[in-house]
């Protein structure tokens, strides 16, 4: 696990910086730049509206006296989709907007679910270090 993370954080950054170059060298740089900008902008604007949603929905669950599980996961998924388009880059940018636009993120939801169900019904204890 440790090493997967550690890949993670020092792959993904150079892949991201190898994109942006290339993309810079496509379009230009300005156009470059302003693209990084202009998905952070839409990002935060997204984030907030369906975080503002959630939570509406996730109120009314609960009045309702029903358990608001899909309501505190998209708010996850917001939060991290929110994060990983004010991080420059365009891959990240990509999977933030899958995390925050709701037919997308109902997808990434159910795979999420199914991931950690799996992982559960495959545990039968600790396992050996």
């Amino acid at each position: 696990m440790f090493l997967r993370i550690l890949l993670l954080f020092t792959l993904m950054p150079v892949i991201e910086l190898i994109l942006l170059i290339e993309v810079g060298k496509w379009i230009g740089t300005p156009r470059t730049v302003l693209l990084i900008i202009g998905t952070g902008i839409a990002g935060a604007a997204l984030a907030r509206a369906q975080g503002l949603q959630t939570l509406h929905q996730l109120k009314l669950k609960m009045s309702q006296g029903v358990f608001p599980g899909d309501q505190l996961l998209d708010g996850a998924l917001i939060l991290a989709g929110g994060l990983l388009l004010l991080t420059p880059g365009l891959i990240t940018d990509a999977v933030g907007f899958l995390a925050l636009v709701p037919g997308s993120r109902r997808l990434v939801r159910a795979a999420l679910v199914h991931a950690v169900r799996h992982r559960l019904a495959g545990s039968r204890g600790p396992r050996p270090r």
